[in-house]
């Protein structure tokens, strides 16, 4: 094999609770991650010469050892002695910054990628472990599918029924926020509000995607929505539009919504766009995984 193509997709968070912090300052986690259809594109390439070469269709993005995706290319190569070199070109559709896990995941295809076109035959558990060095949400967009994180996200449980089909609406602030400064401004004890994560579990057992949209919480939410009130107005309107729940995805700003019916998701997206001059706001679907699958990475 010398090229390979392969779809780094998004994820949005159902629930997302902290219900701790370590002494090295990382909070601990309770999240249930949940793929959707979104995808960036990547097309890898063996080279002779022992270099990484990277390129995206986003012009201001890096392409240098700051971009995760070459990171996942460096760590292979040296972990393993990889004596070839790599081209890697990223078609970047998931937006930027947006809580969505658009460098984490391309990390994730590049790892599976390498993976495939060095015959390397790693497991998913040891792909999981090396995506762990480079990121806490990588080893999650390794695995992919409904999976409730703990920990720092490095505890990883599949869920045993996973989240029904419906669709999704992406609708993301052109704002940037910082992860790092959510976090340090989160007040996690004072936090009223939790998700209730069994009962998440329990509805998508059921099958009641209406259910589930009640039981949507992100107590990130306390401090993105006060940096950026519009969150709040565009979770509202989208509740206005039909969606059975609405939710800040990750620490922010997009702001993401479960429909039953597909027309309503595309015409909520194409208003919410408009009405609030939003550069991205997609309507796409859950995507579901086939575990039987994902020993071979097919990252289809």
């Amino acid at each position: 094999m010398r090229e390979i193509r392969l779809k780094a997709r998004a994820k949005i968070n159902l629930t997302l609770d902290v219900t701790g912090k370590r002494e090295d300052g990382y909070h601990l986690l309770e999240t249930i991650m949940q793929t959707v259809a979104l995808y960036d594109g990547i097309y890898m390439k063996k080279l002779e010469k022992p270099q990484i070469k990277l390129k995206t269709n986003l012009p201001w993005l890096p392409t240098d050892e700051r971009n995760l995706a070459w990171k996942a290319a460096n760590l292979m190569r040296e972990t393993f002695d990889i004596r070839e070199g790599v081209f890697i070109e990223i078609d970047k559709r998931i937006p930027v910054a947006a809580g969505l896990a658009g460098g984490s995941t391309d990390c994730a295809a590049v790892l599976v990628g390498m993976n495939r076109l060095f015959d390397l035959h790693l497991s998913q558990e040891e792909l999981e472990a090396l995506a762990g060095k480079l990121g806490s949400d990588i080893p999650y967009c390794v695995r992919r599918g409904t999976v409730l994180c703990q920990g720092v996200g490095e505890i990883m449980t599949n869920a045993e029924y996973p989240c029904p089909d419906c669709y999704v609406v992406l609708a993301k602030l052109p704002v940037s926020v910082s992860t790092v400064s959510v976090y340090k401004g989160l007040r996690w004890q004072e936090v009223q509000e939790h998700p209730d994560t069994k009962a998440m579990l329990k509805a998508m057992e059921e099958k009641d995607v209406a259910k589930m949209g009640k039981l949507l919480c992100n107590v990130l939410e306390t401090v993105t929505i006060e940096m950026h009130p519009k969150i709040a107005k565009i979770k509202e309107r989208l509740m206005e539009l039909g969606a059975e729940g609405a939710l800040m995805s990750g620490s922010g700003p997009t702001v993401f919504a479960l429909f039953t019916e597909r027309e309503k998701a595309r015409k909520a997206a194409a208003l919410v766009k408009r009405e609030f001059a939003l550069k991205d706001s997609v309507a796409t679907r859950i995507y579901r995984v086939q575990r039987e699958l994902r020993g071979d990475h097919k990252n289809d």
